[in-house]
């Protein structure tokens, strides 16, 4: 679905960094100026039909660290749960785990699919280029496996464990699963991976594709300010044809393989009013030609990019399909 040069796009309808409330600095960091609402975790809460949150350190020399989310207990209160790891999105660049809209969505996935949703904070963007987010996100699935932490010791099984992440989220939640394709069974255990959750997937090319010209001015993640996230997250040098953003730039045979070997089932959230609809297609119709497992969820023209976690009733909508997933 190769579309038209960038050199051709429509007339931009914003700054791209006006619209992400960055300031770009000449050593290469950036000033963040967005004031995002957040919500901190709540491990007694008053009411014990409410989801219980904790926030816990993974490497402290990264400063990186993870929130928890554990469902009221129900009838069956020593029935082990399955876990969601859950990446938050920002184009890797911006937000965190404990983003209002973010503990909103792990808190409703966490209570209405009667899992325990973990959620990483992972290096940002410029300051940490790709493939840092990459390198956090395993490093949080190697603190899962060995933590003696006990809520998730007391309510996880470990041999159901997913996942998931929403638009750069969603492609970290991809990259992560291809190295654990590559990885041992011994170097995951006791996890034990069945599937992708990807949530509107953050992903991109050099040459437009049809939908990312329609959609170049949409209001909710404008082209060009999906330009700027990749040319601040990308390695030095690299264009949007590099594996990080277009997960059909290289031959992934062996890894698209082993993910069917292995039973996992790829589930792809999109909306047609996303401008990266038609990659997010292509990878799943890829992905199912090679003989993977895919369930493809995609909305109509109303579904834009992210609208699950921006909008609740909708949040509510896609949990609901993901009950026979997870």
């Amino acid at each position: 679905m190769a579309g038209q040069h960038p050199d051709l796009d429509p007339a931009p309808a914003v700054d791209a960094c006006d619209y992400l409330k960055i300031v770009l600095n000449p050593d290469g960091t950036i000033t963040r100026g967005v004031d995002v609402p957040t919500t901190p975790a709540v491990p007694d809460p008053d009411q014990p039909s409410a989801v219980r949150t904790k926030d816990v350190p993974l490497d402290p020399t990264r400063n990186t660290w993870a929130r928890i989310y554990v469902p009221p207990p129900s009838t069956a209160a020593d029935q082990k749960l399955p876990l969601i790891v859950y990446y938050h999105g920002g184009g890797f660049v911006l937000m965190s785990p404990s983003a209002t809209i973010n503990h909103d969505f792990c808190s409703l996935m966490a209570a209405k699919l009667s899992a325990v949703v973990i959620s990483p904070a992972y290096r940002l963007a410029p300051e940490h280029r790709l493939p840092a987010a990459y390198d956090d996100a395993v490093e949080a699935l190697r603190w899962v496996r060995t933590t003696e932490d006990e809520w998730l010791r007391e309510r996880v099984d470990f041999s159901r464990c997913f996942l998931m992440g929403t638009s750069a989220g969603g492609n970290i939640a991809y990259h992560v699963g291809l190295r654990a394709c590559a990885a041992a069974a011994a170097d995951l255990e006791p996890l034990v991976i069945r599937g992708l959750i990807l949530h509107h997937p953050f992903f991109g090319r050099s040459l437009r594709t049809e939908s990312e010209v329609r959609l170049f001015n949409n209001p909710t993640l404008p082209v060009n300010g999906a330009d700027l996230l990749w040319e601040l997250a990308l390695p030095a040098g690299a264009d949007r044809d590099h594996e990080y953003c277009n997960p059909t730039s290289v031959d992934r045979s062996e890894e698209w393989e082993r993910m069917r070997a292995k039973g996992w089932r790829v589930v792809v959230v999109a909306g047609a009013g996303d401008p990266m609809i038609d990659q997010q297609r292509e990878l799943a119709a890829e992905l199912e030609a090679k003989g993977v497992d895919v369930v493809g969820i995609f909305g109509g023209e109303g579904d834009y990019h992210g609208v699950e976690v921006l909008e609740p009733a909708k949040g509510e909508l896609l949990v609901e399909k993901l009950k026979g997933t997870v």
